[in-house]
C-alpha cells in the first residue's frame, strides 16, 4: 500500500509540474479591448474598455527616441496599429505581431527612397549568451519577460488595437 500511495503522489506531482512547464497559458478574464504603450515611460497597458487589466515594464529598440521610419533604424514605431499575428515558435519565446508598417509609414519611407522595415513584435526576453541584457536592446520590437509574454499571448487576440505613444 505504501508503494501505491508513493506512486500516486509522485505521478500527481509530475503531472502538476508538466502543466507548469507549458509556455501556452489560458485566460478567461475580461476581454483585452486595447493596448497602450508609452515609450518614454517604458510602460505597456492592457485595457478592457477604460479599466487597466495589466501593466508591464518594457524594453524597446536600440535607438528608442522618435518613431520608426526606416528598416534597420533600431526604433520602435509610434502610432495606431493592431495586433495582426502571433508566433508560437518565436526565437524570443513567444511573440505577437504589430501591423507596422501602415500606409502612412510606407508612404513616408517611399518618399525618402527607403524601406520602412517590418516584423515588429511584442516578444519575450533576450536569449542568454546571444542578446545583450541591457535596456532597449531589440531591433525595434517591444520586449517583456518570458513569463509576461506568456500572459500577453494568452490575453490579447489578433485584431486588438494598440496605440504607441512617444
Amino acid at each position: 500500500m505504501k508503494t501505491t500511495r508513493r506512486t500516486a503522489l509522485l505521478g500527481g506531482l509530475a503531472l502538476g509540474l508538466a502543466g507548469c512547464a507549458s509556455k501556452f497559458r489560458t485566460y478567461d478574464g475580461p476581454e483585452v479591448t486595447r493596448l497602450q504603450m508609452f515609450k518614454g515611460d517604458r510602460n505597456l497597458f492592457l485595457f478592457n474598455n477604460t479599466s487597466v487589466l495589466k501593466a508591464y515594464r518594457i524594453d524597446l529598440g536600440f535607438a528608442p527616441e522618435g518613431p520608426k521610419q526606416f528598416e534597420g533604424d533600431g526604433k520602435t514605431p509610434e502610432g495606431a496599429y493592431t495586433v495582426d499575428r502571433r508566433n508560437p515558435d518565436s526565437l524570443f519565446h513567444l511573440s505577437i505581431g504589430i501591423s507596422y508598417p501602415n500606409e502612412a509609414d510606407i508612404a513616408f519611407a517611399a518618399a525618402q527612397g527607403r524601406e520602412p522595415g517590418g516584423d515588429i513584435f511584442i516578444h519575450g526576453g533576450p536569449r542568454p549568451g546571444i542578446d545583450a541584457i541591457k535596456p532597449d536592446w531589440t531591433a525595434g520590437c517591444i520586449a517583456v519577460s518570458d513569463r509576461e509574454i506568456e500572459d500577453i499571448y494568452a490575453m490579447v487576440r489578433d485584431g486588438t488595437p494598440i496605440d504607441i505613444f512617444a
